[in-house]
């Protein structure tokens, strides 16, 4: 029998579900790990934007690496966590999970894949400005 608390388990909020679909592939018939990473960098964006309550931009991703293939018609869920707000800047953990289409269990997740995302509030002309103005 398998303690509950020992099975991995995203990290924060749903933020995006997509698909991953046959045009998204890289030339191996996987899901390119580009577009993985520019899904993660829109949910770090919406999760900053809310906090900055507007405009933010993406000035650095922590080094991440990939823990499994993403085939096409796998369910990707992407979680964020704001885990630090500085004067101008959010920090947010993202995690990318899947659910492989021929999963029997529905609920059976895989991890994909972290990153932290430092994103910076901007004002209107692109200038960067504080998160809670």
């Amino acid at each position: 029998m398998t303690d509950l608390d020992d099975i991995p388990r995203p990290q924060g909020q749903l933020t995006l579900k997509l698909l991953a679909t046959r045009q998204d592939t890289n030339l191996h018939g996987d899901i390119a790990g580009g577009w993985l990473v520019a899904h993660m960098d829109q949910a770090a964006e919406l999760a900053a934007g809310r906090e900055a309550r507007g405009r933010t931009a993406t000035v650095a991703i922590e080094a991440m690496d990939f823990l499994c293939p993403v085939r096409v018609g796998s369910e990707v869920n992407v979680f964020t966590e704001v885990r630090e707000i500085g004067h101008s800047s959010v920090k947010i953990d993202v995690e990318v999970w899947i659910r492989q289409p021929q999963e029997r269990a529905p609920d059976e997740l895989h991890k994909v894949t972290e990153a932290r995302f430092v994103m910076v509030a901007m004002d209107d002309k692109g200038r960067i400005r504080a998160v809670r103005s």
